[in-house]
């Protein structure tokens, strides 16, 4: 019937609309290599954040640092909800912005991101994804917490193309702090 079509296509536009709600922060190169993503934390939206603020406050002290390449994350404004980023890579040649969203309750946080190359670029060798990986990873992945260690599930990888997804690429330096 038509009022079940009309449901069923309702439905339909909201899964659509929802998917596409993940916020990216722009690239002004028109061609361009990136990543959104959603994933779900086994820890409150507060401990993740703090986590991830102290990630990017563990490079000036050492005590962390990015194991894709040596990269350089900094925090370009910070809201309730809300982290917007960039990360130099470690020779310092390219940068890539990201937004990082948060919702939940209780010991569950969703996480949405995005990840922007900031030139130019079509093949990423998966860094964009790994550019956000690196930030809520947990010790089960491989990964060094500073602050909160938890369990992270990706729900959702939804590269460009020619952007990776590759998770073994993201832990490549060797440098232990």
């Amino acid at each position: 019937t038509f009022v079940e079509d009309s449901s069923v296509m309702m439905l339909i536009l909201a899964a659509v609309s929802a998917a596409a709600a993940v916020k990216c922060p722009g690239s002004p190169a028109p061609i361009h290599a990136q990543i959104t993503l959603s994933a779900t934390a086994s820890a409150s939206c507060s401990d993740v954040i703090a986590e991830i603020k102290a990630r990017v406050d563990g490079q000036a002290s050492g005590t962390w640092h990015d194991p894709h390449n040596n990269g350089k994350y900094s925090i370009l404004s910070a809201a309730e909800s809300e982290l917007d980023l960039s990360r130099v890579t470690g020779n310092g040649k390219y940068t890539d912005k990201q937004v990082l969203t948060f919702s939940g309750t209780g010991s569950s946080c969703t996480i949405e991101g995005c990840s922007q190359s900031q030139v130019t670029s079509v093949a990423d060798m998966s860094t964009n994804y790994c550019d956000l990986r690196m930030l809520y990873c947990g010790s089960a992945d491989g990964c060094k917490p500073v602050a909160h260690d938890f369990a992270v599930t990706e729900d959702s990888l939804k590269p460009s193309i020619g952007a990776g997804t590759d998770k073994s690429a993201c832990l490549k330096t060797d440098l232990v702090v």
